[in-house]
């Protein structure tokens, strides 16, 4: 059985995206793109045997070049999850419509090894509310935002949470890495 954990960048208030990365100006971003922990990312990320995400999430690709039903993680199988984006599902990358959840389900028990859920909020939410998320890693960047994509989207969760490791980068960002515990 797989687990799925929930790895992505975050503000201090929580908020997966600010306005500037909502409205495509990924220069104004507060968001760090650089430093020490990037490198450490995309190390990270080749753990995976998947990745879950959202239409939004992944059309922030298109804003760098990315075309429809190409894959952002090279090596990586992607499940795009979206009832309005269109195009031919291959390989690389499967285009997922209907119910997110009954397939994450069976996907989670057919797999084995890490499946990475590296956003939206709201399919982060709608799946922490079916107790399907089993570790969340957080890229806490040292800025906060005020408003933009909440970590779970809409939804308020009640959790407890076990830190099972800490990384510190000298740009400020932190690495917190927790298991969650459904009560």
């Amino acid at each position: 059985m797989a687990s799925l954990i929930y790895h992505v960048a975050v503000s201090l208030d929580n908020f997966i995206a600010d306005q500037a990365m909502m409205d495509g100006n990924i220069d104004s971003t507060l968001f760090l793109f650089e430093g020490e922990h990037v490198p450490n990312f995309l190390s990270e990320i080749q753990e995976y045997v998947a990745v879950l995400m959202g239409a939004k999430t992944y059309e922030f690709g298109f804003k760098f070049g990315a075309k429809p039903g190409e894959p952002g993680y090279k090596g990586i199988k992607h499940y795009i999850f979206s009832n309005s984006i269109q195009f031919e599902s291959n390989a690389e990358v499967e285009l997922v419509k209907g119910d997110a959840i009954e397939f994450i389900k069976n996907l989670k028990q057919q797999e084995n090894g890490k499946l990475w859920l590296c956003g939206g909020g709201e399919l982060a939410g709608a799946l922490l509310a079916h107790q399907l998320i089993d570790q969340l890693v957080l890229k806490v960047n040292p800025v906060m935002v005020g408003e933009g994509v909440p970590l779970f989207g809409s939804t308020k969760p009640r959790l407890k949470l076990e830190l099972v490791d800490m990384k510190q980068y000298a740009n400020g960002v932190t690495k917190p890495t927790y298991n969650i515990i459904y009560i």
